[in-house]
């Protein structure tokens, strides 16, 4: 079957807004998948880590192939339950490698390439950028299982030039473009199984098919499919999890074989009409944290840390990162202006109580002005005034005390402080019940930095004994 007949037999059975719109939960986990790793902190081309580009999901060129033993295909398999008259969308997500060179203006209206050309506000220097590309297709259960369908595709060479001007408008290079040609074709089937229930069992296969040959990665990757994934969703029925099928299901799915990705329910409000098939392993139903305030591109870090950290770079190291990508000076931009309340809500987040009660926060209620872990959200508690116990004396702020430190429930490091005289700071309860005195250390020169920061070294009471009075 052809290409053309198995597109419009979809466009007959569901509008392109609809197909659209099908995949938009889907679509927001795979934008992660797509970008995964694709500029990582700190932003900047000149970063070692930054060198070695495009690690997830890279469909290389056949010639590269059987050089390198990367992959030129991926092969998702699964079981799907639809209905006779269901229509598959598949969409093929994948970015395309472009290179970027920079370029000096020189007199007369020429230029010559540059390894770096300085601006006022970002240095551009040679980078690979990535742009999304997207090959679709749809087709009826019929045509699935009666022979299946293939949808060749080619993504021409392309070339651009954007002048770069300084601030006062005069033109002082230039930015080169350049896309190689693509090559890929995707080819879907179904079979029904044999059994009681009506279950098919899916395969779609998307491959590079390009003429590409390079001695070197770096040379065979503007030839490659970057990033690539696939989305699939039915109108009518359901898909099976691979992660945890029905037990019915077990022996089939385990007779699937899936090769460089691995196929996840990934449909709205957990639904099971659309699939993720991901190079990275996921599970049913990947969800972006609500939290998150925009992409970073760097999951070997938590948004909390990056955001800290990137706004903590210095202005030319900012200057240079705004310079390699547009994506890395977002990150720069974001980092700059995010608001405090966002920062916080970085800081982490218990999902299981909500998953478990299923209840949305009671409305209209006004959160406390002080957490429920500080202290000072209980007035039964003071640690400046509370007072406790030891070998029949009472110890509070201000009382000094020996350190004895158990080896039970310490480390190395309180074993040296063994007979160390110390001042109590604070007497202060935690939400199990147990006692903890926090104190410094007789000499040490940060105790008053300690003091400032609230950061104290803590011991339970058993751990201490009350100095001897002068």
């Amino acid at each position: 079957m052809t290409a053309g007949a198995a597109q419009a037999a979809g466009t007959a059975a569901e509008t392109s807004a609809e197909q659209a719109e099908r995949f938009d939960t889907a679509r927001k986990a795979a934008d992660a998948v797509l970008f995964e790793g694709y500029v990582l902190y700190p932003y900047r081309a000149s970063s070692a880590k930054n060198r070695m580009r495009w690690q997830f999901g890279v469909l290389v060129p056949p010639a590269w192939a059987a050089a390198s033993g990367e992959p030129a295909a991926q092969r998702t398999q699964l079981l799907m339950e639809p209905r006779a008259d269901a229509v598959l969308h598949a969409e093929v997500r994948f970015l395309h490698a472009q290179r970027r060179t920079v370029h000096r203006a020189l007199p007369g209206g020429s230029y010559e390439p540059v390894e770096e050309l300085e601006l006022p506000d970002r240095v551009l220097v040679p980078w690979d950028e990535g742009i999304e590309e997207r090959v679709e297709l749809s087709a009826t259960i019929a045509e699935l299982t009666e022979g299946g369908v293939t949808l060749p595709f080619t993504l021409p060479a392309a070339e651009t030039t954007e002048p770069v001007e300084d601030a006062g408008g005069a033109r002082v290079g230039a930015v080169v473009r350049r896309r190689e040609a693509l090559e890929g074709v995707v080819r879907i089937t179904a079979e029904e199984l044999p059994g009681p229930y009506r279950v098919l069992r899916l395969t779609a296969v998307v491959e590079n098919t390009g003429a590409g040959t390079a001695a070197r990665r770096e040379d065979a990757l503007p030839h490659s499919l970057v990033s690539a994934h696939l989305m699939l969703g039915l109108t009518a029925g359901t898909f099976v999890s691979m992660t945890d099928p029905p037990q019915w299901a077990r022996g089939a799915v385990a007779e699937c074989r899936n090769e460089h990705t691995w196929p996840v329910l990934a449909g709205d409000d957990g639904a099971a009409d659309v699939v993720l098939s991901s190079p990275i392993i996921l599970e049913d139903h990947p969800r972006i944290a609500p939290e998150s305030a925009g992409a970073m591109y760097d999951a070997t870090e938590i948004d909390e840390i990056l955001a800290l950290r990137t706004a903590a770079l210095t202005d030319e190291e900012k200057r240079h990162a705004r310079g390699t990508d547009d994506r890395a000076a977002a990150v720069i931009d974001l980092a700059e202006t995010m608001p405090p309340e966002v920062m916080e809500r970085l800081h982490g987040a218990v999902r299981a109580l909500r998953e478990v009660t299923g209840q949305d926060p009671v409305p209209d209620v006004t959160a406390p002005d002080t957490p429920w872990w500080d202290p000072g959200a209980d007035a039964s508690v003071d640690p400046a005034r509370d007072r406790v116990v030891i070998e029949g004396r009472s110890v509070g702020a201000g009382s000094r005390v020996v350190l004895r430190p158990g080896k039970r429930r310490t480390d190395a490091q309180d074993l040296f402080l063994h007979g160390r005289g110390a001042l109590v700071e604070a007497v202060l309860h935690d939400v199990d019940g147990g006692v903890h005195l926090a104190v410094t250390v007789d000499g040490d020169p940060g105790a008053e930095l300690r003091r400032l920061q609230g950061r104290f070294l803590y011991f339970q009471p058993d751990e201490l004994a009350p100095a001897e009075e002068a």
